[in-house]
């Protein structure tokens, strides 16, 4: 009897598992399991080139209906998993319909961080843009010259406010911490983006919080500002982060930690159920992280997939993510949490400048903007373990590269 792959999630990491494995098992029956009507697809672009049209639904997609097909693997979309029976190694979906699986994997991915419906975050024109259809939504309020609030100045929402922006919208960004990117960057990339936005015509609010937004029948048409000001709204996008989809592990006793917890080999604390995606906790250096990236989905979801065949395969990351905002492209490689010391060196071409993280005398991560040659060369250091010190990079007329030619 064929052995029943089943997979929960049908994102990136799903999609690359289920590619995987079959590479390396073409008999087992392998299903993919989805809440939404769609195909597996990619989401980074959904508040950037999707919502603003530059992007079809179908060039979401990260393979055609086809390619399930021609790889013998079932879609089961629009149903969500409710309960997982360990001991009979069965699943449950919401139309009540029992699956059976030999070996389980979880790639549930995150959502984001709601505000909460006393301050007004239920009201209408309030986005959360998790899914196509949330994308779908907020395009409808994309019209020159509205007045767009975006909560949160991290990432997501810089590159949300940048995306509106290029659309003609007035935007306006706040950020409760007293600078924008303060838990990913450090504060030379933070003046980067913060300049780059200014330029650009976003207005930026630092060290200000939201006290409550105010509808009128039911919609949204202000938010009122803990320094007590207030702003005439059209619409609103969250950005205040995610949080990891582990309830249903949870539930089934798996352990959870801000995610779910899973070894070097993606296995949770049951044998037969792995984990792998923006869901899953694992350490990293030392540290408990949860990696919340395209190359993390793909990475671990393909050594989950052969160690589920067999092939046993520790996964070690090597993080890297990027940003698109306006005309800057910022490329990071490294994680840079834990950093004692930093250095900034400008690009060859005007605009560009890197920042390198250092812990405690040790390269640990390198923000690159507008320049991918010194995204590569840090990318290749910190894989090979090839590290340039602090005093190199100090020095203007080092380059880097000589640390991979010596």
């Amino acid at each position: 009897m064929e052995k029943q792959i089943l997979i929960v999630g049908a994102g990136q990491a799903a999609c690359s598992l289920a590619g995987k494995y079959r590479q390396l098992d073409s008999d087992a029956v392998i299903t993919i399991v989805g809440d939404e009507e769609y195909l597996p697809y990619q989401r980074p672009p959904l508040s950037k080139k999707f919502v603003t049209g530059e992007m079809s639904v179908e060039s979401l997609f990260l393979r055609p209906n086809a390619w399930y097909e021609r790889n013998n693997i079932s879609l089961i979309s629009g149903r969500r998993v409710v309960h997982i029976d360990r001991n009979s190694k069965q699943i449950q979906l919401d139309d009540r319909r029992i699956l059976h699986y030999d070996m389980l994997a979880l790639t549930t991915g995150t959502r984001p961080r709601v505000l909460p419906s006393e301050i007004g975050g239920d009201l209408k024109g309030v986005y959360l843009v998790r899914g196509i259809d949330d994308a779908k939504a907020l395009a409808t309020e994309m019209t020159v010259g509205r007045r767009a609030l975006v909560i949160g100045g991290g990432y997501i929402g810089l590159e949300a406010a940048a995306a509106f922006r290029s659309q003609g919208l007035q935007v306006r960004v706040v950020e409760m911490a007293d600078r924008i990117l303060q838990r990913v960057s450090c504060a030379e990339t933070s003046n980067y983006f913060r300049k780059l936005h200014h330029e650009n015509g976003v207005q930026i609010y630092e060290g200000l919080g939201v006290e409550r937004l105010i509808g009128d029948n039911g919609r949204v048409v202000a938010a009122e500002f803990s320094d007590g000001s207030t702003m005439e709204v059209d619409f609103v996008i969250v950005g205040v982060g995610v949080v990891a989809n582990d309830e249903l592990a949870c539930e089934a006793d798996l352990e959870v930690d801000q995610g779910i917890l899973v070894n070097a080999f993606g296995q949770t604390n049951d044998k037969d159920i792995f984990a792998a995606g923006d869901c899953t906790r694992f350490k990293y250096l030392g540290h408990m992280i949860r990696l919340e990236s395209v190359q993390n989905a793909v990475d671990q979801a393909e050594s989950v997939a052969a160690n589920m065949a067999g092939v046993e395969t520790a996964y070690f990351p090597f993080p890297w993510f990027w940003s698109d905002q306006f005309d800057v492209k910022l490329q990071i490689a490294g994680l840079n949490q834990g950093y004692t010391d930093t250095v900034v060196r400008k690009g060859a071409k005007p605009r560009s400048m890197s920042v390198w993280y250092f812990s405690n005398g040790r390269l640990i991560s390198v923000d690159a903007i507008n320049d991918p040659r010194i995204f590569m060369i840090a990318k290749k250091m910190l894989s090979s373990n090839r590290l340039a010190s602090i005093e190199q990079l100090r020095d203007h007329d080092f380059d880097p590269k000589s640390i991979l030619v010596s």
